[in-house]
């Protein structure tokens, strides 16, 4: 894929993520959005978040970004080794990533954590459970 088509494929589902976040409550209700409402991500499975929430940014092969902003590769990155790094990242974020893993599950979280540390040529196969992910998720507010 060229730079050119990659730049639109990402400013495509760039503009559909914002647009989820921003519409998805009104168009939802109205049916015209088949992505999460609100502010709680309804996708299940690591396969379905990673795709749904994270590819906008980190691209569909995870090999990340940069052109507006920059975005790493989760493809072969070794940071990854260690399942805490991810529960940081996604509870509370880093740079321009929000924290997502307020508007997720334990299971959500886990399920994510999981898929990324076993796919896109990472082999960290030590599974993060719901239970793990309880434990370490900060205190601040309810679980979605």
């Amino acid at each position: 894929m060229g730079p050119i088509r990659m730049r639109r494929l990402f400013i495509r589902r760039a503009s559909n993520v914002c647009a989820a976040l921003v519409f998805s409550s009104g168009a939802a209700a109205q049916g015209l959005s088949s992505m999460s409402r609100g502010w709680v991500f309804e996708e299940q499975g690591g396969e379905a978040l990673f795709a749904d929430v994270c590819a906008a940014c980190h691209q569909p092969d995870a090999k990340g970004a940069t052109g507006a902003a920059s975005y790493p590769a989760l493809a072969e990155n070794k940071d990854l080794a260690s399942a805490e790094y991810l529960e940081a990242l996604l509870f509370n974020g880093q740079r321009a990533m929000p924290p997502l893993g307020g508007m997720m599950s334990d299971q959500q979280v886990a399920d994510v954590i999981n898929y990324v540390r076993t796919h896109f040529g990472n082999n960290y196969r030590d599974e993060v459970s719901a239970d793990d992910v309880k434990a370490a998720r900060p205190r601040s507010g309810p679980t979605p």
